[in-house]
């Protein structure tokens, strides 16, 4: 590594006071630094800086903005009809000849739950208190045993908690999955901004302030990690994408597979699923289609009074939430990392960053706002679609995730849709399960992937199956 060529790199890109306490550091310190600064995009930082920092985007609303079509989450809606079966067995196909895999994305941690570790490591089982991994480790499983093939496991981690992750899997043994086919890697990361100048800040006279790039960052990660190579190696065509925070996904949906596989009007490189949005304040990404392609609006950038609209029925007009669950083309994943023409836009995000005062070397923990960190969000990729479906599902069903400590997409709100899920299974196969009189359950219910991965799977012991009010059940 050559000193002279990242000094005059960084005297270049106006970053040369990254080394500033460079000449105070022992050998090895500055062997660390010299590294993690070779290992930044040095020559792209004064057009971020420019384009990022020193402006603020600013969002132009599309003058063609429409609401995205989608496949109704029941098949025989009149507005559009669609052949779930014919799908699901294209799906069941897919997964049987070993062409899916699943890709969580898994960096952050647990702080904002009052959890020190990985988030996947929270314990998210309404009874059990299972952490996540676990149940998406059973939803893999379950759908091996019900396919006869193993499925690969692509584990996007950071930087910060690469390490006790992949130990948090060893301890655990994998839990039931074959070590082989879980593969781990950390996603890549951005240099902070000052707000003020735009210089990169230390974290540390030794240490760049760095932030994790983004779940948009995940496509140049699969590559980057040698993820990409390893599904060509295996035959994978498609890729179920999903977040670590959200137990109730389904992890292999043998009908979304399917749907992006073969619908007419899907290329196959990327689809999503979504969800109703239940009023114009909810907090979540929403489709539309822009120049007859489909993308998501960020919720803070639709306009109030679209996001607000309403049809007869007194349906939102632009309904379709964004919940980050996707398949994507293994294909696609390869011509987005290729050709420099489907780079993803970053999004700028204002944020208090500890650092290095410059002139005293003294560390500073700010009380407001002083950096800007880029990261880049992953549904932007839909715009490099030829095109692009996107299907509706039940909230209840598959979307209950653990963002906040208490209140909405809470450990209390996620517990209570996994009751609601679960009494509405069992309910389907013909088990009586108490309710209140608000016609809430009187129970609190966890049904394992390993029991179920569908309402059907449990008639066959429906008879065996009682549900006692007050009860705290585990199935």
């Amino acid at each position: 590594m050559n000193l002279a060529e990242i000094r005059a790199r960084l005297d270049r890109t106006g970053q040369s006071h990254l080394l500033q306490f460079f000449d105070r550091l022992e050998g090895d310190r500055q062997r660390v630094l010299l590294e993690q600064i070779a290992s930044l995009s040095l020559e792209e930082l004064p057009l971020l800086v420019e384009t990022y920092v020193k402006k603020r985007p600013v969002f132009t609303l599309p003058k063609d903005l429409a609401p995205a079509r989608y496949y109704p989450v029941d098949p025989a809606c009149p507005a559009r009809p669609w052949d779930r079966a014919r799908y699901r067995a294209v799906g069941e196909d897919l997964l049987r000849r070993g062409e899916v895999a699943a890709f969580v994305v898994a960096g952050g941690q647990g702080s904002r739950l009052g959890f020190e570790g990985p988030k996947g490591c929270f314990p998210a089982g309404a009874v059990t208190g299972k952490p996540l991994f676990q149940i998406f480790a059973e939803g893999l499983l379950a759908t091996q045993r019900r396919y006869g093939r193993a499925i690969p496991w692509y584990i996007m981690t950071s930087p910060l908690n690469h390490d006790a992750t992949v130990a948090f899997f060893d301890k655990h043994r994998h839990f039931g999955l074959g070590p082989k086919d879980v593969m781990f890697f950390p996603q890549g990361v951005m240099p902070s901004f000052d707000m003020a100048t735009g210089k990169v800040l230390l974290a540390a006279p030794d240490e760049v302030a760095t932030n994790p790039d983004g779940h948009g960052g995940s496509l140049r990660a699969l590559k980057v990690s040698g993820a990409l190579a390893d599904m060509r190696h295996r035959g994978v065509r498609h890729l179920s994408y999903f977040q670590v925070d959200n137990p109730l996904v389904r992890v292999l949906d043998p009908v979304f597979i399917g749907l992006h596989a073969a619908a007419p009007d899907s290329s196959g490189e990327m689809s999503s699923k979504m969800i109703p949005r239940t009023s114009p304040e909810e907090k979540v990404g929403v489709f539309c289609t822009v120049n007859g392609k489909t993308e998501v609006i960020e919720y803070s950038d639709l306009p109030p009074d679209l996001s607000a609209q309403r049809l007869e029925d007194g349906s939102l007009r632009f309904i379709a939430g964004s919940i980050a669950i996707h398949m994507i083309g293994v294909d696609f994943i390869d011509k987005v990392n290729s050709d420099p023409a489907f780079s993803l836009p970053y999004h700028r995000a204002d944020k208090k960053v500890p650092h290095i005062d410059l002139a005293t070397g003294q560390p500073v923990n700010p009380e407001k706002p002083n950096g800007v960190k880029l990261e880049r969000f992953v549904f932007d990729a839909l715009a490099f679609c030829r095109a692009s479906i996107v299907l509706e599902t039940d909230r209840v069903e598959e979307f209950a995730p653990i963002k906040n400590a208490t209140g909405v997409d809470s450990v209390e709100s996620c517990s209570q849709l996994q009751t609601q899920r679960a009494a509405r299974w069992l309910e389907y196969s013909g088990v009586k399960t108490p309710r209140l009189p608000d016609g809430k359950p009187d129970a609190v219910i966890e049904i394992s992937p390993l029991t179920a991965l569908e309402p059907a799977d449990l008639a066959s012991r429906a008879d065996t199956i009682r549900i006692p009010a007050g009860a705290r059940i585990s199935l």
